[in-house]
């Protein structure tokens, strides 16, 4: 099964222990020796409504996504994913 980038980047991404939205898609890490996808990009939250800088971006692993559905993107964010 092959999905785009922009079916992936309209999908919401959400965090399956506490249910939290982590937002969308922005960029993916791919491993340049293999071509495989290694993660998930997410903007980090704003602040302030917008007017101060936002937090890091968030990575999510491959390794830490658990399904990918119609709709969404569940992730397990337990200790694995960082920001940037």
């Amino acid at each position: 099964m092959a999905i785009r980038l922009t079916e992936l980047k309209q999908k919401e991404v959400v965090d399956a222990s506490t249910g939290v939205r982590l937002g969308e898609i922005v960029d993916l890490e791919i491993d340049m020796q293999t071509g495989q996808i290694t993660a998930f990009v997410v903007p980090g939250a704003g602040n302030l409504w917008g007017i101060l800088k936002r937090k890091e971006d968030v990575v999510i692993p491959w390794t830490k996504i658990k399904v990918i559905g119609k709709d969404v993107i569940i992730v397990d964010k337990t200790p694995g994913i960082s920001s940037f």
